[in-house]
């Protein structure tokens, strides 16, 4: 009898892990509102001033937050250092960032916005390198390129069909301005997740500072404080608080801090193709292969980055 000879064949490979599947389960949930919302904001473009409409939306958010946390117990009291770094959070994420996203969008298509902010994902691995002294793999970087590329191939047709004349020159230039503002949101909420904040918490407050600073940006500037009482408005306000304000921002930030900011804002990469879904559905438009093979590489780039290795120090 001879003996038993050890198998050659490769140890099966794991399984994605139960984070991992949440991960991309909420990338999926962020992506499909996100998605959505782009359609959303075009419905508050209109009779009420694109800076009230921000400041009733995150107010309401904010308001939704803070009574969350009232319901559930959850301390609300944050040290100064959370403070400052929530404020500085709500000034870039939510004030100065979609106060340039709404001017963006009155200006240029929301297709084009939403390949703009594509760029996010490299603009967080930049910052985040510079100012918090972060590596990250190189898988990173390449799954945020195949990001930018795909959805630049997913949206070309959009991007050159909306003409540079004055307007949309200035939508393309505040919509840069958005997204570099984002990122900055983004490395306050980092800076706030190492002072040791709660998600929701934070969350909250952030979004207190920024429509109070809108506010009163507003009241400086006479600003007319209206609400359009139809249900377009309405049902597009509370769409837009509640789902892409309360749930979105605050899986998208639980994601940042368990995945990292480059992961949650690639986010911002896999919108384009749900909101070009919807025009489909509401707007009667129509796309082609490029736009398969866009969203080829888009997916090929959130699968680098959902595996890639965190590096996070010097």
């Amino acid at each position: 009898m001879t003996a038993p000879t050890e198998s050659l064949a490769p140890p099966p490979s794991p399984g994605l892990s139960r984070a991992t599947l949440w991960a991309i389960s909420g990338v999926g949930l962020c992506a499909t509102i996100w998605g959505t919302t782009w359609f959303a904001i075009t419905l508050q473009l209109g009779e009420v001033a694109p800076l009230a409409s921000i400041v009733w939306r995150f107010g309401l958010a904010a308001i939704v937050l803070f009574a969350g946390c009232l319901l559930t117990r959850r301390s609300l009291k944050l040290s100064l250092n959370q403070h400052l770094a929530a404020a500085g959070q709500g000034v870039f994420a939510f004030s100065i960032s979609y106060s340039f996203t709404y001017a963006a969008e009155g200006r240029i298509a929301s297709a084009v916005v939403a390949v703009i902010f594509a760029s996010l994902a490299f603009l967080n691995l930049i910052l985040f390198r510079v100012a918090a002294r972060q590596r990250a793999a190189l898988a990173s970087w390449g799954g945020a390129a195949l990001g930018v590329v795909g959805v630049a191939v997913l949206s070309g047709s959009e991007v050159l069909g909306a003409g540079l004349d004055a307007a949309s020159a200035a939508g393309v230039g505040f919509a840069f301005l958005a997204v570099l503002a984002s990122a900055f949101g983004n490395y306050f909420a980092w800076r706030g997740q190492n002072a040791g904040s709660a998600v929701i918490p934070s969350t909250a407050w952030a979004m207190a500072y920024g429509t109070a600073l809108l506010a009163l940006y507003g009241l400086a500037t006479g600003v007319e404080w209206s609400i359009q009482p139809t249900f377009t408005y309405i049902g597009s306000l509370l769409y837009l608080s509640v789902f892409g304000s309360v749930i979105a921002f605050v899986v998208y930030f639980t994601i940042a801090r368990s995945h990292g900011y480059a992961l949650a804002s690639y986010i911002s990469a896999l919108t384009p193709p749900i909101a070009m879904l919807v025009s489909v559905l509401f707007e009667n438009a129509s796309f082609g292969w490029l736009a398969l093979a866009g969203l080829a590489l888009v997916l090929a780039g959130q699968a680098l980055l959902i595996r890639a290795p965190k590096v996070s120090a010097v």
